[in-house]
């Protein structure tokens, strides 16, 4: 993820560090519960938790109670039909069943790398499948293999397009993943607005403020104040250029692929009906057009000019994207993770309804 991680606010005393692997465990039995089969499960508590590690904590253990009350109420599939369809030799349609974003996705990448293997490139569209969490999860699948992987999301409108003043575009994100040799690969994974919704709920419930430029409130004024934002809407990145990229992965991952879109996509909140989310992942070998020992040396080469390249003033040098990810996550694995008192206590309340210990 490209951005500055804007994870719990750690110097607070009160803040829990729980250690990755147990909140793996007990997310994992969370969702067996719920009537998920152990490996989907697993596949889900991965990804909430690898984002708890990069410090994206708006996209991790904070949205496991919404899964929880989705699957409870029957608008989210514990065991989907994920069918896949192959309709040209590179490339496949999935329809995820109305599953779990992350369960949808993964079988979608690993589809995707499958058909890069023997047909050089794979793109793979989805529809039917739910909020699917970090998005750099599934490029680093592609990446781990070898292979250079693009995932994007369409969401639901949460963010006003450029100029505009209501809900209409969501914080659609994109990711890619790009191997290298020597050096670490290079990962982007940012959502096309200033801040990712899901920091201003997590904001919102440690009453505390978002900075200058993130939201509006319902009247289309600029604010501060958290609450009055998630009523409002998102802004994007870059004004017009984001609500572009934006509107335009909409169209990849939703009308593409025939899934809901735009105002037609519903909220992890409403419980009376499917989010219908499209996703699109796109793969491509190394060695398309070159040795693939030589595409990893040119990486190394490139990625070592960036980080040789003279910082600007008060900057302690360049970063690759994805590199302070990294570093968070290796300082969280031994550290523990640092969960704050509301949501630790959501998961409390969920771990007790489950007759799941929280560790």
């Amino acid at each position: 993820m490209s951005a500055a991680p804007t994870s719990a606010d750690e110097s607070r005393p009160s803040a829990s560090r729980l250690p990755h692997g147990a909140l793996t465990e007990y997310a994992v039995a969370v969702l067996r519960h719920f009537g998920v089969s152990a490996p989907d499960a697993r596949e889900v508590a991965d990804n909430l938790v690898l984002a708890e590690l990069r410090g994206v904590d708006s996209h991790g253990l904070i949205r496991l109670p919404v899964y929880a009350r989705r699957l409870k109420a029957g608008v989210l599939i514990a065991q989907p039909e994920i069918t896949i369809r192959t309709p040209f030799p590179a490339v496949a349609l999935v329809d995820g069943g109305n599953g779990l974003g992350a369960v949808v996705g993964a079988r979608a990448m690993e589809r995707a790398i499958e058909i890069a293997r023997t047909q050089g490139t794979g793109f793979v569209g989805v529809r039917r499948s739910n909020h699917f969490g970090p998005a750099a999860f599934y490029v680093e699948k592609a990446v781990r293999q070898g292979f250079i992987g693009c995932a994007v999301s369409n969401a639901p409108p949460n963010m006003a397009a450029f100029g505009g003043r209501v809900r209409f575009l969501g914080t659609n994100p994109f990711a890619v993943g790009i191997p290298a040799g020597r050096e670490p690969p290079l990962v982007f994974d940012a959502s096309s607005s200033v801040a990712a919704r899901g920091k201003i709920i997590a904001a919102a419930e440690r009453s505390m403020p978002i900075p200058s430029g993130w939201a509006i409130d319902p009247e289309g004024r600029p604010t501060t104040d958290a609450r009055a934002a998630l009523p409002g809407a998102v802004l994007p990145f870059g004004g017009a250029k984001g609500s572009a990229i934006s509107f335009i992965i909409d169209v990849i991952s939703g009308v593409h692929s025939g899934a809901a879109f735009a105002l037609h996509l519903n909220t992890l909140e409403n419980l009376g009906a499917e989010q219908n989310l499209g996703h699109a992942f796109f793969v491509a070998r190394t060695d398309l057009f070159q040795p693939a020992e030589d595409f990893s040396r040119r990486m190394d080469e490139i990625l070592g000019m960036l980080k040789a390249t003279p910082p600007a003033a008060g900057v302690e040098r360049v970063l690759v994207p994805g590199e302070i990810e990294y570093r968070t996550e290796a300082r969280l694995r031994g550290q523990g993770i640092p969960i704050p008192p509301e949501v630790l206590a959501q998961l409390q309340a969920l771990g007790r309804e489950c007759g799941v210990e929280l560790p």
